[in-house]
């Protein structure tokens, strides 16, 4: 089941080499993502209320590409993967295959 989740700016979501259980969505806030190039950490992106955050590893079940740091103080909302497993199921298998794909 999905559930709320906060963090104070600073913070880290996610860490870029861990396996993906949940993937989230911004409800307050601002976040940054980050990555370690050449020993160096380079900003990829920002995320701002209302994207999700994780989605990517959390679809194709690789490690987390990025790191996710909270910028200010932040809402979330978690999506476990056997939440969206369970909506998922009971779609036909063709919007199965093509959300995969995506």
């Amino acid at each position: 089941m999905a559930k709320s989740l906060m963090l104070k700016p600073g913070e880290i979501l996610i860490n870029e080499g861990d396996s993906s259980q949940s993937m989230f969505w911004l409800q307050t806030g601002e976040l940054v993502v980050t990555k370690m190039i050449d020993g160096k950490k380079v900003i990829l992106d920002k995320i701002i209320t209302g994207q999700l955050v994780g989605e990517i590893s959390f679809i194709d079940k690789k490690p987390r590409s990025a790191t996710v740091i909270a910028l200010t103080q932040c809402e979330l909302i978690e999506i476990p993967q056997d939440t969206l497993d369970k909506v998922f199921s009971k779609e036909p298998a063709w919007l199965q295959a093509l959300f995969k794909t995506l």
